[in-house]
Parts: structure tokens; sequence; C-alpha cells
């Protein structure tokens, strides 16, 4: 299935936030203090000249972000000509080009760390992404969660779905998750049940459960999907069996890659996993700049 591409106002701004964060001194003067002694001196026998860059990947990855990647140089340099070898989602190979891109030498040099920073993350979430898909095996959905970074979070769930994975809900506007904290303060699982449905018709509600009474309690109540937390396999086996279809299950809670499998086996419908977007490391990606003839 193809990747629908990032909505470029979901990077736009943010692109040059961050671009501002690296150039802007306190004075507000965008400046790069090494790069424009250098290649924009009279004596450079390249001053002016433009130059080509080029996204090569130093480890097995899934690649996400290169759109977001290149606008760090086009918000630089709006001419800027640009090459996409392979699309985001993709799994590439140690020492694959992924993109080349052409511009003034210092637009290169300025942009360069921004781009790595977006690209080097954004394909780092995707490849976890796509470890959890593989593991699943097709038998669970691998969802993500709002455990993502400040500000970034459009950006993080779209490389979850580069992996393979699939969102759970955005922010807390699109979708009703009752959780311990919610249950507290409304007086029970029913009555948060029912004060949240009133006020939200023909959304599903999704209740957070932590033993089997509270399954049972959340089915009761007439949840749409019980979130079993951080619940042993065994009880996990024991929910299914007491739901018996009349709510979907979602595991959360204590997933790693390893316990995948086992999982997925228990016949839960999604497994929420927080890691893909909390605890993905950067892929190792280079950006090597030549002098243009």
């Amino acid at each position: 299935m193809t990747l629908p591409p990032l909505d470029p106002r979901d990077y736009h701004d943010l692109v040059r936030r961050a671009l501002d964060e690296d150039l802007v001194n306190a004075a507000g003067e965008a400046i790069d203090v090494t790069t424009e002694p250098i290649v924009l001196s009279s004596e450079n026998a390249h001053a002016g000249h433009r130059a080509s860059g080029r996204f090569i990947v130093k480890a097995d990855c899934v690649i996400a972000g290169l759109d977001v990647a290149l606008e760090c140089f086009r918000a630089l340099e709006p001419d800027v000509e640009a090459a996409i070898h392979v699309p985001d989602g993709t799994k590439c190979v140690d020492g694959a080009v992924v993109a080349d891109v052409v511009a003034s030498a210092r637009t290169l040099l300025v942009g360069e760390r921004t781009a790595l920073n977006f690209l080097q993350r954004l394909s780092g979430i995707a490849t976890v992404a796509r470890r959890f898909v593989d593991a699943a095996s097709g038998r669970i959905i691998v969802l993500d969660t709002r455990k993502t970074t400040p500000t970034l979070r459009r950006l993080e769930k779209y490389a979850v779905r580069a992996g393979g994975a699939t969102n759970h809900r955005v922010g807390l506007f699109d979708a009703v998750l009752i959780k311990d904290n919610h249950i507290a303060l409304a007086g029970g699982v029913v009555a948060a049940v029912t004060k949240t449905r009133a006020r939200n018709a023909g959304m599903r509600i999704e209740v957070e459960a932590d033993t089997l009474a509270q399954v049972d309690e959340a089915l009761q109540a007439g949840a749409d999907i019980i979130l079993v937390d951080n619940m042993s396999t065994e009880d996990i086996h024991s929910a299914v069996r007491l739901v018996a279809g009349r709510a979907k299950i979602e595991i959360s809670g204590g997933v790693t890659l390893a316990r995948i499998p086992e999982l997925a086996a228990t016949g839960a419908d999604y497994v929420s996993v927080g890691a893909l977007t909390h605890s993905a490391p950067a892929v190792d990606i280079s950006f090597e700049i030549a002098a243009s003839a």
C-alpha cells in the first residue's frame, strides 16, 4: 500500500523554527560563524558556486522523513534541486543512497545538521515500528501512543505509518480513552462511560482495566474497546475469554519486541507500544557534500 505523504503544513513552520534554533544569535542575526568565512570569502575558489549533497544510510533501516529533510534546504534557498531515490517506508541497506540535493555550498552546510536530525529521528521510529510489525506477523495490530516528542507528534506518527504500524489517536481530541484517573474522578467506570458517551455521541469508548474484575466492569458499562494494562500473558488470555468478542481488546504496558509473538497469540485485537516513539534510536545517516563542477 502506498504511504500518503506528509502534509507540508505539518512541517513547514517546524523546519524554520529548527533552523532558527541553529542559526539565530542573541542579537537576532542569522549567522553561521564557521561556514560564512569559508564558503563566502572571495579567496575561496568555490565561493558562490553550487555544491551537491548526498544522503547515505549507514545501517539497515526503514527510511522516513525525506521531504522534511529536504525542506531544511528549501527553507534557506527555494530553488534547491533535489532527487529522492527511494520513497519513505522503504527498507534500505547499509550504503544505500536515498536522496541527492544541489544548492549553494552555504545552504548545504547550514541545513545539513537540521536535515539529518529530522531524517535520523523519523527513520529510527519507522525502523523500530517495522520490527514490531514483522514480529506480529499479521496476528495483532501494532499501535503507537501519545508518548511523542512535544511538537513533533504528527511527524513521528507519520514515521510510525512509514514503518507499517498504525496510529492510535493523534491527541485528546479525536478518540476517547478513559483511564484510571478519569474513573476515579467520575466515580467509577459506569459513571465515566455514561458521562463520556453523552458528550461524544458516535465515538467509540475505550476503557483502561488493570484487573480482570475491571475488564468485566468495563464490559458491563458498554465499553467498545478495553485496554488491558500491564497484565500477564495468562491474564490477557483470560480477558479475551471473558470478553468473548463483545468488545475489542488492546494490550498495553510492559510490551517488548520479544513479547510480541506471545501477545499476538492471545487473541487480542491490538497492542500499543510506547517504545515506537519514545525510545527509538536514531538511524546512522551521513550527508556528504562535494563542490559541483
